[in-house]
């Protein structure tokens, strides 16, 4: 290091302006972006832009039916990449709930702390999920959050 401030490492500068381009990037172009993204020869810090770009771009369409296009589009993608094929799969049981649509308890109590822990601040998901999490969460943070989002919605536990 020279001086008092070091230069930032590139991998820091490339995630920064992976995370720009993917902000601003048009649906038509999303897969192609995402595509040369992860071609970074830092694959953790690509997953975890395209992870970042992910969470913001499902949580945005959750109830949307464009939804299910931009899921398909993005399988293809991702398809490689463990975490970032998980975390998909997981949104895309959050917008079944968030539909109303079939989910079992295993489902549930078997998805990663992330997921128990994103249900429990979603507007959109259901009562009985919620229960279920309140009662069978796999950390004490998720079970008080959806005793929490139950009582907040005047439903009983």
């Amino acid at each position: 290091m020279t001086g008092r401030h070091a230069e930032e490492p590139a991998e820091h500068r490339r995630f920064a302006r992976y995370l720009q381009a993917l902000d601003a990037v048009a649906e038509a172009d999303e897969a192609d972006l995402v595509t040369g993204v992860l071609r970074d020869q830092d694959t953790t810090m690509a997953d975890s832009a395209v992870g970042r770009h992910m969470d913001r771009r499902a949580a945005d369409l959750l109830t949307d039916p464009r939804f299910t296009a931009w899921a398909q589009s993005m399988t293809e993608v991702i398809a490689d990449r463990d975490f970032l094929t998980r975390r998909l799969h997981e949104w895309t049981l959050l917008r079944t709930i968030a539909l109303g649509k079939p989910w079992t308890d295993e489902e549930l109590t078997s998805a990663s702390d992330w997921f128990q822990r994103t249900a429990t601040t979603l507007i959109v998901i259901s009562p009985e999920a919620l229960r279920l999490l309140a009662e069978h969460g796999r950390t004490r943070r998720v079970r008080h959050a959806a005793s929490r989002q139950l009582r907040h919605r005047g439903q009983p536990n």
